[in-house]
């Protein structure tokens, strides 16, 4: 194998200044790969024109957002996956793919090193190393910032004062220290947000709208499922990359999709974030809608126990695990019925569910009322189903009884 090292290159301050570290450091060949995940074409311009400028000879700029949204986060969204305070885990999500194609680039580079960006502190170090392990069991990685001695931003600043790079071009902004964006969502963190009780700015936020800055006049659209996976908007079938953006472009409108949480890191310290996720929020509300007429009872309380496990699984990094494609064929199948339409109201920053249809939904609406229910329900049977519920009760109360005399 020769000396070369394939590297998740964002563009940033971080990887940029890592991708000369290994040139100037340790004589490595630099292979860089960017995942286009919903990047703006003038972003991938610069991706492309920083990694020239440091050097770097091959550089591989792929765009993955049919495939990410089709294969990654759909099936997420079938478990109405959601992890502590309300992360939709649009940043780790973005993990199991960058890792896969950094492992099929190096193949193609015959080579057997990765490298990554993840800071000391990071969650994504786990995550990249733990996922390129379940796919390459030899494979080298190379973490950096657990080598170097670039721990802080200060010391970043010196090390491209040191090998005479502008770091002004190397910063995408003044705020916050750490953004990661896609199609799904965009999460910050550092900077100002890491004292807990600064407001975040409104100009920090790129996507969505504020509140004071959205329309008085409610949105209402109608998203269609097929097997709980969105396939169209208003009756117009999209591609799931390109449906993902209208309900962006619709939710950011309205200020949907902002929430700013503290989480807890897998090294067990608590970080602060701030998400933006307008498409991923409306999907979320009316997949649940949707599961709510044609899924049972059983069913969908058996996916709520399941669905922090599976969350869970994904946060650490386990995508390639058996346990995670164990889970995911189960929620997969209890997905076939989930076919139907949901109609939603958009209005300063709400998602609101006002109507749900489906051929194969569970709710009767001649069954489901006050009126006549053409004998379905016989409301003396109701005495019956009572006392065989009661039992186990009576029975520990009777007990209870005993002990006390």
């Amino acid at each position: 194998m020769s000396k070369k090292v394939i590297i998740a290159y964002s563009g940033g301050v971080d990887t940029s200044a890592i991708v000369k570290w290994l040139q100037v450091d340790h004589g490595y060949e630099v292979i860089t790969f960017t995942a286009d995940l919903g990047h703006k074409k003038k972003d991938i311009e610069s991706i492309y024109k920083k990694a020239k400028i440091l050097g770097v000879k091959k550089i591989y700029i792929e765009d993955l957002r049919e495939h990410f949204i089709k294969h990654y986060i759909f099936p997420i969204f079938r478990a109405n996956t959601i992890y502590e305070n309300g992360n939709l885990l649009g940043t780790v999500i973005t993990r199991p793919l960058i890792i896969k194609k950094l492992i099929d680039i190096a193949k193609l580079n015959n080579s057997n090193i990765i490298s990554h960006g993840s800071t000391f502190k990071g969650n994504n170090q786990l995550k990249f190393e733990v996922g390129a392990f379940s796919l390459n069991p030899s494979i080298k990685i190379i973490a950096p910032f657990r080598r170097c001695n670039l721990t802080s931003r200060k010391k970043i600043i010196n090390f491209y004062k040191q090998n005479k790079i502008s770091i002004e071009f190397f910063k995408k902004n003044k705020f916050p220290d750490l953004m990661d964006n896609n199609l799904l969502h965009i999460s910050y963190e550092g900077g100002l947000l890491e004292n807990k009780w600064n407001e975040p700015e409104h100009s920090m936020l790129r996507w969505s709208n504020s509140l004071n800055n959205t329309s008085d006049k409610e949105t209402y659209i109608d998203l269609s499922f097929q097997q709980g996976d969105p396939i169209a908007i208003n009756n117009e079938f999209l591609q799931p990359h390109q449906l993902i953006i209208k309900l962006n472009n619709l939710g950011s409108k309205h200020g949907v999709g902002r929430i700013d949480i503290v989480k807890k890191r897998n090294i067990g310290i608590n970080f602060r974030g701030c998400y933006e996720s307008p498409g991923g929020t409306i999907l979320y509300h009316a997949h649940k809608a949707i599961e709510a007429i044609t899924l049972d009872h059983e069913v969908l309380q058996l996916k709520d126990i399941l669905m922090p496990l599976y969350s869970e699984v994904i946060y650490k990094g386990l995508w390639w695990t058996t346990e995670r494609k164990m889970l995911q064929a189960l929620i997969d199948t209890s997905q076939k019925h989930v076919n139907g339409v949901v109609r939603i109201k958009l209005y300063k920053g709400n998602v609101i569910i006002i109507g749900r249809k489906s051929d194969q939904s569970l709710f009767n609406s001649s069954y489901a009322t006050f009126e006549e229910d053409k004998g379905i329900y016989k409301q003396k049977d109701a005495e019956s189903f009572i006392k065989l519920k009661s039992i186990c009760l009576k029975l520990s109360a009777i007990q209870k009884h005993i002990k006390c005399l």
